[in-house]
């Protein structure tokens, strides 16, 4: 079967037995927005319209393989209770031959715009990309526009790796960030300039004071917080640089000043923007509210997940507010996610060294936890999740070195060990220590001092034992632990 088939060249009884299957696995998050099957990757056109937030994604139907992608479609009112809708963009187009790609949304005369990149591979194998444009009414209709592509050529000096757009309105005018490659196989992103959305002008590459990283941009996106600029993207191709970029692919952020009349972006500082396993492509929108949100793609190229087996791959992250503080851009999942709560448990004691598997809710694997670590003598201290006689997912405290770690290679399941099994960040170790921790069958995310640092990981624990939590020390710890179920938020 070729991996260039719409959902249109499908039947009903193929869709049935490919939901089915992947509705027998156990590693489906329930509250995490994720593919009814096939693979999930990029959050597109995530967007607040209609008094609902909309958030639509790469998706190949058939199978957890990058095939032809679509954009699948989800809404939802409180940002916790998800809706499925129908396929929003399927490439049906010749500018879009062989997957519409990622993009982004913004309202304008009472419809939902949708710019996205049309991909096309042509017989010699090279490639093309279109930049293109549907609309979506309050009714969820969806329309291309008749004259796509509304970017047709590419500038001179850049390859065909030109995609992602992300569109935002500034003084009565609409501005387009695309990631791009230079002719030299060096990443850049690229501005262009419209007054209706319809045409566009090329107004030229974007500058910055960074050093040249990667050999592509993926995924921009631009946006102020706090009188501060952000420029938010995802380079490809750059190096491991001591505890950071670790993984296939990173995520970066980047504060300081847009001269956007210039085409200068000046750099005041930059950080990896999440320091987990499974973090990629995060994408925000602006609310009624004006809270600056973020979804990104719980998943890595490159990689097979141990859920592949099941025809279904990735999910994104849970829905997460912005604020800028000294410059560090900080996370917290949005409060929405409160009323996922259910049943509640406090654990709370004293351990003077060694390990404690700690009486938790039972059988759970779809929980929150709110931990308090207190210690002023320990070295090395944390607590493990997963945790059994053969498993475990520990959060290490390491007062010498001053830093975090997550190690998810002692599982049975293995994956990705080629970028390796630890991720590490440096900290101050108080001697009063907060997280908040969400876990939801196959992915944890994990957020410190108020979402200072965050790590997202996926990771497939046995199903055939139980897990419990257990707390660490090499000396004296109080520990105080409130653990939540959470209920359904997406069938």
């Amino acid at each position: 079967m070729s991996k260039y088939k719409t959902i249109l060249q499908s039947n009903k009884d193929e869709l049935h037995s490919l939901y089915e299957i992947a509705n027998q696995d156990s590693w489906k998050p329930i509250y995490h927005i994720h593919p009814p099957f096939g693979l999930m990757n990029d959050p597109n056109g995530v967007s607040y319209y209609n008094d609902e937030y909309h958030v639509f994604y790469q998706w190949y139907p058939f199978g957890p393989i990058h095939g032809m992608k679509h954009w699948g479609h989800v809404r939802s009112k409180d940002l916790i209770n998800w809706e499925r809708m129908p396929v929003a963009i399927i490439p049906t187009e010749s500018y879009e031959s062989h997957g519409a790609y990622s993009g982004s949304a913004i309202v304008k005369d009472g419809l939902l715009h949708l710019l996205y990149t049309g991909n096309i591979k042509k017989p010699d194998d090279s490639r093309d990309a279109k930049q293109c444009m549907a609309t979506m009414n309050s009714q969820y209709t969806m329309m291309k526009y008749s004259n796509n592509p509304v970017i047709d050529i590419i500038p001179d000096g850049y390859t065909k790796h030109v995609r992602d757009p992300k569109v935002w309105k500034h003084n009565d005018m609409y501005y387009m960030l695309l990631g791009a490659q230079r002719e030299n196989k060096t990443g850049t992103l690229l501005l262009y300039k419209s007054q209706d959305l319809y045409n566009w002008h090329f107004q030229g590459e974007i500058t910055t004071n960074l050093k040249e990283f990667g050999f592509m941009w993926e995924c921009p996106d631009y946006f102020q917080l706090s009188g501060k600029d952000v420029l938010l993207f995802s380079p490809q191709g750059i190096e491991k640089d001591g505890e950071n970029f670790h993984n296939v692919y990173n995520v970066v952020y980047a504060i300081g000043h847009f001269d956007i009349k210039n085409l200068y972006f000046h750099v005041d500082s930059y950080y990896e923007a999440d320091k987990g396993f499974d973090f990629y492509a995060p994408q925000t929108l602006e609310d009624s509210t004006s809270r600056r949100l973020l979804f990104a793609w719980a998943g890595s190229s490159e990689i097979t997940y141990p859920s592949d087996d099941y025809m279904w791959a990735h999910c994104l992250t849970l829905p997460r507010e912005l604020t800028l503080e000294d410059n560090i851009l900080k996370q917290k999942p949005v409060s929405e996610l409160t009323k996922l709560r259910t049943t509640k448990k406090d654990i709370s004691g004293d351990i003077t060294a060694g390990l404690n598997v700690l009486s938790t809710l039972d059988d759970e694997d779809s929980y929150e936890l709110i931990v308090t670590l207190k210690t002023e003598d320990a070295k090395r201290f944390g607590l493990s999740l997963f945790h059994n006689e053969e498993e475990c997912f520990p959060i290490t405290f390491n007062r010498e070195q001053g830093t975090i770690s997550i190690d998810r290679g002692n599982f049975y399941h293995q994956f990705g060990g080629e970028y390796g099994f630890e991720r590490c960040k440096k900290i101050d170790i108080r001697d009063t220590i907060e997280l908040q921790i969400f876990v939801d069958k196959s992915i944890v995310e994990i957020f410190l001092y108020d979402g200072s640092t965050v790590f997202t990981s996926r990771v497939f624990p046995r199903k055939d034992m139980k897990h419990h939590i257990a707390i660490f020390s090499d000396a004296k710890l109080n520990f105080t632990i409130t653990q939540y179920k959470l209920k359904r938020g997406i069938v």
